[in-house]
């Protein structure tokens, strides 16, 4: 084992060894599940298109999705093709299912960041209340034994960039469709 893995499987140890207790295994094996696949946000995303108030919101969030899935799950994950720890130590996860992909970088991560920050762009109160749900699934995966801790920083870090990202993409597409509507109001007179 590596200088590096060694080093993050202390850290998941450390966190076994002194924070493990009945309450944090029902809540974080739970909470863990709004970051499968992405479904919590793209159900939130899907219903924050309806109302006009929350569209760019949505669009947002989908946007950053789908970024996160091709960059994430489809370019990162196979490329670096990290193992997961309990794969590299031979055990199964704490309390859940085993993943059936690689561990870098994190998913649940990458979605829930990027989702958080397409809500803090449009709404700094909702916002806050994303980030701490995202990290809260984010020490999830490392309570559950299913990431390393540099998989979720790295995860976070990408779902923040590729938030970022969709917005800047959604404030091209408005200012666009704002300027072909100008066109058209003055083409009409």
């Amino acid at each position: 084992m590596d200088a590096i893995n060694e080093f993050e499987i202390g850290i998941l140890e450390w966190i076994a060894e002194r924070m493990h207790c009945g309450f944090l295994d029902a809540v974080l094996s739970t909470v863990t599940h709004l970051g499968d696949a992405g479904i919590f946000w793209i159900i939130l995303s899907i219903v924050l298109l309806f109302p006009k108030k929350t569209r760019r919101v949505g669009i947002t969030m989908g946007i950053s999705l789908i970024i996160g899935l091709l960059i994430c799950n489809l370019a990162i994950k196979p490329l670096v093709a990290r193992i997961r720890p309990y794969d590299l130590l031979g055990t199964t996860p704490y309390i859940i299912s085993a993943e059936s992909d690689y561990s870098f970088p994190s998913g649940h991560a990458t979605a829930c960041f990027e989702c958080a920050t397409a809500i803090f762009i449009y709404s700094k109160k909702w916002g806050a209340a994303a980030y701490v749900l995202a990290a809260v699934v984010g020490f999830s995966r490392l309570y559950l034994f299913v990431h390393y801790p540099s998989d979720v920083i790295c995860g976070a870090i990408l779902g923040v960039i590729d938030g970022i990202l969709a917005a800047l993409i959604v404030k091209f597409i408005y200012k666009k469709l704002g300027e072909r509507k100008k066109t058209e109001n003055l083409s009409a007179e």
